[in-house]
């Protein structure tokens, strides 16, 4: 048994050593960078335009090597998606990224990637976008609909906004809400717009608010926009109506109990 545990061992090993002898050579060594021999692919350029650059992938084998190629993190656009390389060739392939009219300026990143013979290789992409950098915010539509504030934030500017939102109604009393300022899970593009809500699960039952939504962002001035509301629930409004009747019924029985000693006075008076 040992013998032939050691011969099937030998068998696998020998057909192993085969398999890898008998792997082309390309698949071990063909390399894909930008061209020139740079360590990234570096791109600068302003916001609404297309910048260009090569890809050089090189195959040392003995065989034909055919590279997928793909962009990830950044709008990448090649020649062509898939490139065969000849046997002991380099392979330039021209691509472009392009930079959108609302990508923000700053420093960006992304990355190339070739992918062949079963094997991954990635290039660094980084873009620097040139441009004024403007953080801008502001609060638009806000209006009050059955106990839910709506409301709109917009990106005015030139950079990514985190904003933060703060809450404050007054009514004829005094205040009757009060959030102070806390981040919102969201983030803003350039010119992008975010319509949300904010829930108010106790409204005043009877009351006239005005309701004030500052909304602020790291550099950006804070934005306020307001809202007039008015609050009568059925219940409030039918307690009111107790009270007034009741107050009504009260000076009525009043009026009429003067009214009546008025009467009765002529009669008991003596001649």
């Amino acid at each position: 048994m040992r013998a032939a545990a050691r011969s099937g061992l030998v068998a696998a090993a020998t057909a192993l050593v085969g398999a890898v002898a008998a792997a082309p050579p390309a698949a071990q060594g063909w390399t894909a960078a930008p061209a020139a021999g740079r360590p990234y692919a570096y791109l600068e350029g302003p916001a609404g335009s297309v910048l260009q650059d090569t890809l050089s992938v090189t195959n040392p084998g003995a065989r034909p090597l055919t590279v997928r190629l793909a962009g990830q993190g950044a709008p990448v656009a090649f020649a062509a998606r898939t490139v065969t390389v000849p046997a002991r060739t380099r392979a330039d392939v021209p691509f472009a990224v392009t930079v959108t009219a609302d990508t923000p300026p700053g420093e960006h990143r992304g990355t190339v990637r070739a992918t062949a013979a079963g094997r991954e290789v990635r290039v660094d992409l980084r873009l620097r976008v040139n441009g004024p950098r403007l953080a801008a915010l502001t609060v638009e539509g806000v209006r009050v609909d059955a106990g839910t504030l709506h409301y709109t934030l917009v990106n005015r500017g030139t950079t990514v906004l985190a904003p933060t939102l703060a809450v404050r109604a007054e009514g004829l009393l005094g205040t009757v809400l009060d959030r102070p300022d806390r981040p919102l899970r969201l983030t803003l593009r350039p010119g992008e717009r975010a319509v949300r809500t904010e829930p108010w699960p106790d409204p005043p039952a009877l009351d006239s608010v005005t309701v004030r939504l500052t909304a602020t962002a790291p550099g950006a001035a804070p934005a306020t926009a307001r809202a007039e509301a008015a609050f009568a629930s059925v219940p409030a409004l039918a307690a009111l109506a107790g009270v007034l009747l009741g107050a009504g019924g009260g000076a009525w029985t009043v009026r009429r109990r003067r009214r009546s000693r008025t009467e009765r006075a002529p009669q008991g008076a003596t001649p």
